[in-house]
């Protein structure tokens, strides 16, 4: 039993030693996390199919109660049989790629050992194939108990299924040569398979965490470059944008031009990449006129004319503002084997921030010129707080719930896209206004986790009725701010929606503390000072509703009877296309 002990750990061990490379390849690992797509599903068959056969193949022969010298087994004599690990990579098959993965993988692995001994051993068939389908199911109850990282399960799902893989030998081959091969059998399928799926889940983790600090430094350059974008593509700004981005992300060069010319150039290639000529390359007029973004593995491919010119790939990224291409960001290589998938990953992650820049800057730009002068106040008090708040909190989810952090980001899209809407129009679809509501909702609720209930109530007929922009975030967003003091439970923020005789009727209630009652015949009228505001909010919402409805926009103030206050919008119903 000892020496087939040692002949399995090195059998094993080989297998390991294989799967530590593997899971060190790139390709692999986008595999591992695209793993419910049907592509990816077939390559997992594929490789660990290779594996299984190369268990079959590596085995070690038994005769009689004797081992049997030998090194690869191409078929198996009669009367003799073979351990090996195979079930081993059947039940990590099922662990990594779910129960059609593995049954697959366990139905080939057993036809290859149904042929390997001459047509002898068909139960091996259909014992790899529940074995596959049963460690399947196995992954699809450790992801619902959230079990998945917990490496000791993995061992006990190695033993189990090597003791089914032992039953079945029993049983059609004879209690003697399972007894013999059942101890060491089981023993080292539960810890090959205990460090396989290690192996898999620390890389994997790794990669996560190497993610959410490359989300975390894409923030901070975010940051940094948000007021060079907001100006516009300007040669000055744009010179400071890419330094700013050379420095994080460490590129060989990195280059911003409009449709027309070079507006910055910074580092490899400067000489000859000179601001203010005219778009050298050929891959960046493909990029300027598809809107694509297009990736060069060769110097040839970049297109530069220089033929001293140090850059041999790059990656170029059309910007868009509007829906239309205004520029692009090239970020180039010196080694063309530096250019990976990550690389390819943040192109596309940082043209996406930076063309919402500067749409953000084109959009205020045109702000300047409206004559609505409530609508800018509000567009300038609402934004500076609120981004910062948003990125603080992302920023800090980032090492504990990076799936969190992107749905975040999402909605942080979400809620600036509406402020963009909002700084164009007077008029927004109540729709739009909700949306906005609950992409601010879900970033407070980040901040304050189950701080407060939200109840929106809402007749989705008056879904297309037209209401200023953020009049229902306002209320809502005052309420969350001075409603409840310091109170950290039982904080309900209703708001209800209805329609009675041609007017819109938008109110939010609260069960907080209530509202002084000094204050009450001031606010919406002049500026409230608090300790957590300037009071100008409510006091420009109010003025809006005057100079777009006069005396059919009202905003009413009161006190609850049990506590709290409501506010109530009195809006004249209008619709889409002037329908009332």
């Amino acid at each position: 039993m000892l020496d087939l002990f040692i002949l399995m750990m090195e059998r094993v061990g080989l297998i390991i030693l294989l799967a530590f490379l593997l899971v060190n390849v790139s390709y692999f690992k986008r595999i591992l996390e695209n793993r419910k797509q049907i592509s990816s599903k077939v390559i997992l068959i594929i490789i660990f199919s290779l594996f299984a056969i190369l268990t079959n193949f590596t085995g070690i022969e038994i005769s009689g109660n004797k081992i049997v010298p030998s090194n690869f087994l191409t078929h198996i004599s009669e009367n003799t049989s073979i351990a090996n690990a195979r079930t081993l990579v059947i039940s990590v098959t099922g662990l990594v790629g779910g129960p059609s993965v593995g049954a697959t993988v366990g139905g080939i692995a057993g036809i290859h050992r149904f042929f390997q001994g001459n047509g002898q051993g068909s139960f091996y068939i259909f014992s790899s194939f529940l074995i596959g389908l049963i460690s399947g199911l196995i992954r699809l109850l450790l992801i619902k108990r959230q079990w998945q990282n917990k490496a000791w399960v993995y061992a006990l799902v190695g033993i189990l299924m090597e003791s089914i893989q032992m039953a079945f030998v029993a049983f059609f081959s004879g209690t003697a040569l399972a007894q013999m091969i059942a101890g060491p059998m089981i023993m080292v399928n539960g810890i090959g398979t205990f460090i396989f799926m290690s192996i898999i889940n620390i890389t994997l983790k790794q990669e996560e965490q190497a993610k959410a600090v490359q989300t975390h430094d894409v923030l901070n350059l975010a940051a940094q470059t948000l007021p060079y974008f907001r100006a516009g593509l300007k040669r000055e700004s744009s010179q400071a944008a890419a330094e700013i981005i050379q420095r994080y992300t460490k590129l060989a060069a990195i280059s911003i031009t409009d449709k027309h010319q070079i507006l910055a150039h910074v580092g490899a290639g400067s000489d000859h990449h000179i601001p203010e000529i005219e778009v050298i390359t050929e891959l960046s007029k493909k990029v300027l006129q598809s809107g694509n973004m297009l990736i060069a593995h060769s110097k040839e491919q970049i297109g530069c004319k220089n033929p001293n010119c140090p850059l041999a790939a790059a990656i170029v990224i059309p910007l868009f503002a509007h829906e239309k291409v205004v520029g692009t960001l090239k970020m180039y290589f010196t080694d063309e084997t530096k250019l990976t998938y990550v690389e390819e990953e943040l192109a596309e992650g940082l043209a996406t921030i930076f063309s919402s820049q500067i749409e953000l800057g084109e959009a205020e730009e045109r702000s300047q010129l409206l004559k609505d002068a409530e609508i800018k106040s509000l567009q300038a008090q609402v934004n500076p707080h609120f981004f910062f708040n948003a990125i603080n909190t992302i920023s800090a989810l980032m090492r504990r719930d990076t799936d969190q952090a992107r749905s975040l980001l999402l909605q942080l899209s979400t809620y600036f896209r509406g402020n963009l809407t909002g700084a164009r129009q007077t008029k927004i679809l109540l729709s739009q206004e909700l949306q906005h509501l609950a992409a601010y909702l879900e970033l407070e609720q980040a901040r304050f986790p189950n701080r407060y209930q939200i109840v929106v109530e809402n007749n989705e007929m008056l879904n297309s009725a037209l209401i200023p922009p953020y009049a229902v975030q306002i209320l809502v967003e005052n309420a969350i701010k001075h409603a409840f003091a310091n109170r950290k439970e039982n904080n309900v923020v209703a708001v209800m929606i209805t329609s009675q005789n041609n007017t819109l009727i938008l109110q939010v209630s609260d069960n907080g503390v209530g509202i002084k009652s000094e204050l009450l015949d001031q606010l919406g009228k002049k500026a409230v000072i608090s300790e957590r505001g300037t009071g100008t909010a409510l006091e420009n919402l109010s003025q809006r509703l005057q100079s777009l409805y006069g005396e059919n926009g009202k905003l009413k103030v009161r006190n609850k009877e049990n506590g709290g206050a409501v506010f109530t919008l009195e809006l004249p119903l209008e619709f889409k296309g002037g329908e009332n």
